[in-house]
């Protein structure tokens, strides 16, 4: 099996997680965006990669703009979970 075929069956337990946790009520909002925000994570690395390979006959690692452009987005997605479970502990938290 190819990378890329495992690549693209890897996105079907990823939306199942993301169906679960967002029908659940449970995870935090902002928590929830940045799970979604991954996705568009996948969703900007797949073209600027075949960008990269096109115009500079590179893999997008190797592209170090365009590679930082893209982990942007992988770094947005990892805040906006942090700050989102953050903000539920600091609520669920007993005062002190």
């Amino acid at each position: 099996m190819s990378k890329e075929t495992l690549f693209a069956l890897s996105l079907f337990p990823y939306l199942g997680f993301l169906w679960f946790l967002t029908r659940s009520g449970q995870a935090p909002k902002l928590a929830i965006v940045g799970f979604y925000m991954t996705l568009v994570f996948v969703a900007v690395t797949i073209p600027i990669g075949l960008y990269a390979q096109r115009v500079y006959g590179e893999v997008l690692a190797n592209v170090d703009f365009l590679h930082g452009g893209a982990e942007f987005f992988l770094t947005l997605s990892n805040i906006l979970i942090v700050l989102g479970f953050r903000q539920a502990v600091k609520n669920a938290a007993p005062p002190t």
